[in-house]
C-alpha cells in the first residue's frame, strides 16, 4: 500500500483527491489530512479514510476537531508547527493543495523525508522554486505538476527533449469578466467575480481567475518548473477550457492536451504516475463540442500577467514579493475594502517599493528569507496609497 497525505484536504482540489483515494481505498494508507476551518468536513474524511493524524491550521479550532474525532483513534493537531510536523511523517505520496504561501513549509518539509510531491500549491515554486527544485533534488524526492495546465505540459513532454521545445502555452477561460466592457471592472463585485463560468473551484482562485492573478502565478511557475525562458511562455484565452496547454516544438509541431475542466484528470494523472489508469471523468465529444476558440489577452485587461513578466526578470525573491501581495490584495478586495481593479495597482506599488529598497530582493534564498519578504509585502501592501489615471 502507498502511504499517502493530503495538505488542504477540504478545498476542491484535497476533496477531489480523497475522491480518487476513496474509489480504491485497499491501494492507500492514509497518514495525514489537513485542513482550515471545515474541521466537520476534515473529520468526517479522516474517519472515512483511517488517517492517522487530522490537523487544522487554526488553533480554535481544535477543540471542535477532537470531539469531532471522538472515539476514532485518530490523532487531533493544530497550527502551523503541527502541520510542518505531520509533513515530516512517512509518506510515498504528497497532496499539496494548501491555499496561498502557507503551503510552502509543509511541501518543503515532505520533500526532505524523500516524499513524491504532487504540488496543486503553485504559489511554492512562485515563491521559493530555486529552493524547492534544489531541496527535491538534494532529499532524492519526486515533484509532480497538478495543475492543470502544467500537468497538461508535463504530459506533453513525456519522451520529449526539451532542447527542442520552442515555446508553452498556456490556457486561460478568461474568467467571469472575460467579456465585460472594460469600462464596468472597475464596478465589479465580489459576488460577481467569484461565479467561474467553467470551473468548479473555492472563492479565491475564481477571483484570481477574473483578475487573471492565477494565471500570472501559473506563467511564473512554468518558468519554475521546466526551466523556460519567460519570452517562450505563452497566455491565450480559451473560453472552453478544454484544451488546458500545447507544447510547440522546434520542427513547428503542437502537441496539445485536451479534457474536459475535471481537475481529476491532473491530480489522477499524479496520483497513478508513472502509469495512466481509469478515471471517473468525461470523455470530450469533439464532434458535439464543434468549436475551440483562442484569442490573446488583453493586458491592459488583465495587468497581473504583464507583472508576472517583469517578476520573472527581476528574479531573487521577487516571486515571493508579488505572490504575497496578491494574496494580500485579494484578502481586502473580498473584504470590500478595496475595488477589482486596485488589486493589480497595490500589488505594482509594492513591488516598486522593493525596487526602492536595495538589496531586498536580492538576499539569499532562504526559507526564513522568503517568509520575511512575505512578511513584509504584506505590509506594504496594507499602506499602499495608489491613485489610477484616468
Amino acid at each position: 500500500m502507498r502511504k499517502v497525505s493530503i495538505f488542504g484536504a477540504t478545498g476542491s482540489i484535497g476533496q477531489n483527491t480523497i475522491d480518487l483515494i476513496a474509489r480504491e481505498p485497499e491501494r492507500y494508507d492514509v497518514v495525514a489530512l489537513t485542513g482550515g476551518a471545515n474541521v466537520s468536513q476534515l473529520a468526517k474524511d479522516a474517519i472515512r479514510l483511517g488517517a492517522d493524524v487530522a490537523v487544522t491550521a487554526y488553533d480554535e479550532n481544535l477543540d471542535d476537531l477532537r470531539a469531532a474525532l471522538a472515539g476514532s483513534g485518530i490523532e487531533a493537531a493544530s497550527g502551523q508547527t503541527a502541520l510542518v510536523e505531520v509533513a515530516s511523517r512517512p509518506a510515498d505520496w504528497v497532496m499539496s493543495a494548501i491555499v496561498g504561501s502557507a503551503g510552502l513549509a509543509p511541501g518543503i518539509e515532505a520533500l526532505k523525508q524523500g516524499a513524491t510531491l504532487a504540488l496543486a500549491n503553485k504559489e511554492t515554486l512562485v515563491c521559493a522554486g530555486r529552493l524547492v527544485l534544489e531541496t527535491a533534488r538534494r532529499h532524492g524526492a519526486g515533484l509532480l505538476p497538478v495543475d492543470s495546465e502544467h500537468s497538461a505540459v508535463f504530459q506533453a513532454l513525456v519522451g520529449e527533449d526539451m532542447s527542442a521545445v520552442e515555446r508553452i502555452i498556456i490556457t486561460a477561460s478568461g474568467g467571469a469578466f472575460r467579456d465585460w466592457p472594460i469600462e464596468d471592472l472597475a464596478r465589479a463585485t465580489v459576488e460577481q467575480a467569484s461565479c467561474h463560468p467553467n470551473w468548479n473551484m473555492g472563492q479565491r482562485i475564481t477571483i484570481d481567475s477574473a483578475s487573471m492573478f492565477n494565471k500570472a502565478l501559473e506563467v511564473i511557475e512554468t518558468h519554475e518548473f521546466f526551466g523556460v525562458e519567460p519570452d517562450r511562455i505563452e497566455v491565450l484565452v480559451h473560453p472552453e477550457s478544454m484544451v488546458h496547454a500545447l507544447v510547440g516544438f522546434r520542427d513547428g509541431a503542437l502537441m496539445a492536451h485536451l479534457g474536459a475542466p475535471d481537475m481529476r484528470h491532473a491530480i489522477g494523472y499524479a496520483l497513478h504516475w508513472p502509469e495512466r489508469r481509469d478515471l471517473p471523468v468525461e470523455r470530450l465529444d469533439l464532434a458535439k463540442l464543434g468549436q475551440l476558440h483562442f484569442r490573446t489577452p488583453d493586458e491592459s485587461r488583465y495587468p497581473a500577467l504583464r507583472l508576472a513578466r517583469e517578476v520573472m526578470e527581476r528574479g531573487g525573491l521577487a516571486g515571493a514579493a508579488f505572490n504575497a501581495a496578491k494574496e494580500r490584495a485579494l484578502d481586502l478586495f473580498i473584504d470590500r475594502k478595496i475595488g477589482f481593479l486596485e488589486m493589480a495597482d497595490r500589488v505594482e506599488a509594492v513591488l516598486s517599493r522593493f525596487e526602492m529598497d536595495n538589496g531586498l530582493l536580492d538576499l539569499p534564498m532562504t526559507l526564513d528569507n522568503v517568509l520575511e519578504t512575505d512578511h513584509l509585502a504584506r505590509r506594504w501592501l496594507d499602506e499602499a496609497v495608489v491613485t489610477r489615471a484616468g
